[in-house]
């Protein structure tokens, strides 16, 4: 079992959040099975109230490594070479692994974000013990392999199958970002973004191995220079998919254009334009809950799933960019009314829940997918909610800021 449940919320960011942080804590515990032969070890799934059933990986895995790291870090690499295992030789990573009584299930087809690196990094930074970096890079090193084998885009950047089936390999499910564009293998902000970050990881692990990393350096430093140039728009000041960057039909503001503050591929007048005009405009992304996945300001916007709502775990990638780009105070700021907003509706409701009413409001009112039977976003859900990691963060940024 984990053994989180023993953290000391008290000593964690503000008095308002302990009995949050301690049912989030006791819900990871919970959340935690004894392996059976789909994971090495014991493994943690994405939460127990998680309306579509049991299952573990995705993106929502590494967000709940990231609460482990801080006070029990060997659960958390064990948790990040269970999402490793089911790599196939060719790079391929699964995204959601349904657990069966006949075994896992997952699609051979859709990958995930990769952000499994940002936790080996987190790790790093913390312990400073490069034997994990290691073992883990021949992973990364055969992901990179497939990305660029299976998702490099005809226009330059790297795509999700978002933009061919519509079936949110991004994570994003319905994101209004596909709502009018043609298909095509055209570059997507995210994960032209997210390849960027697997370049960087890489050149810094085989620097870290001993070994030589010119080749991921130079392609780290043309995919930057790709993103800032041809996925930035002088007009709007924000990031956006190439069929939108010169086409303001297209153009949307919502959270997937800020993976350039959270990777460090925007320059340092772009994450200026990010920050100031945009996480700090009230008529765009700051309000009660921050951060919502659309602006508020936007046509597009609703109170659905990932077409306006507040998911803590994008809460906390961007209030990571903030720091990344010495903007720590706005990192604490966003950090502490995200938090500050999760604990007053615990209080209401006695749950943590998937994502969240941006304004406060009522948490019933919040839609997931209308055309379907679960149409409420799911409570007692871990997988985007690192609330501890969150709290950590929160701290680090008030000591600098």
């Amino acid at each position: 079992m984990s053994e989180l449940s023993s953290i000391s919320s008290n000593a964690v960011g503000k008095p308002n959040w302990s009995s949050m942080l301690q049912y989030l804590a006791r819900l990871h515990q919970n959340s935690t099975y004894a392996t059976d032969g789909a994971f090495p070890y014991d493994w943690e799934s994405i939460g127990t109230g998680y309306c579509c059933g049991l299952a573990f990986g995705h993106w929502d895995i590494i967000h709940e490594v990231l609460d482990h790291i801080p006070e029990n870090p060997q659960f958390a690499c064990k948790q990040i070479i269970n999402d490793l295992y089911h790599q196939r030789s060719d790079g391929f990573l699964p995204g959601s692994i349904w657990i069966k009584d006949d075994g896992a299930d997952y699609s051979d087809i859709f990958g995930h974000p990769p952000l499994w690196i940002y936790a080996v990094d987190e790790y790093y930074r913390r312990y400073e013990s490069g034997e994990f970096v290691i073992a883990v890079l021949p992973n990364l090193l055969r992901q990179i392999s497939w990305f660029e084998n299976n998702r490099k885009a005809d226009d330059g950047g790297y795509f999700y199958l978002d933009i061919l089936t519509h079936e949110w390999e991004s994570g994003i499910d319905e994101g209004v970002r596909f709502k009018q564009v043609q298909q095509g293998k055209k570059a997507c902000i995210d994960a032209t973004s997210h390849v960027y970050a697997m370049y960087e990881s890489a050149a810094r692990w085989l620097s870290i191995a001993g070994q030589s990393n010119d080749q991921y350096v130079q392609k780290a430093q043309s995919l930057k220079e790709f993103i800032a140039t041809q996925l930035y728009s002088h007009e709007s000041g924000f990031f956006h998919d190439i069929w939108s960057v010169n086409d303001a039909k297209y153009r949307v503001r919502c959270f997937d254009g800020f993976w350039p503050l959270i990777c460090g591929a925007a320059t340092p007048e772009q994450a200026t334009e990010l920050i100031e005009n945009n996480l700090l405009n009230e008529e765009r992304f700051l309000c009660e809950h921050p951060v919502p996945t659309v602006a508020l300001c936007e046509p597009d916007f609703e109170h659905r799933m990932w077409r306006g709502p507040s998911w803590n775990s994008m809460t906390y990638w961007i209030a990571r960019g903030c720091a990344r780009y010495g903007r720590a105070d706005v990192a604490a700021m966003l950090l502490e009314k995200a938090l500050d907003a999760t604990a007053i509706q615990f209080e209401r409701t006695g749950t943590i829940w998937e994502y969240y009413h941006c304004g406060l409001g009522d948490q019933k009112t919040v839609e997931r997918k209308p055309d379907t039977s679960r149409n409420m976003p799911s409570c007692d859900y871990l997988g985007h909610n690192p609330l501890i990691a969150m709290a950590y963060l929160y701290m680090e940024c008030r000591e600098v800021s």
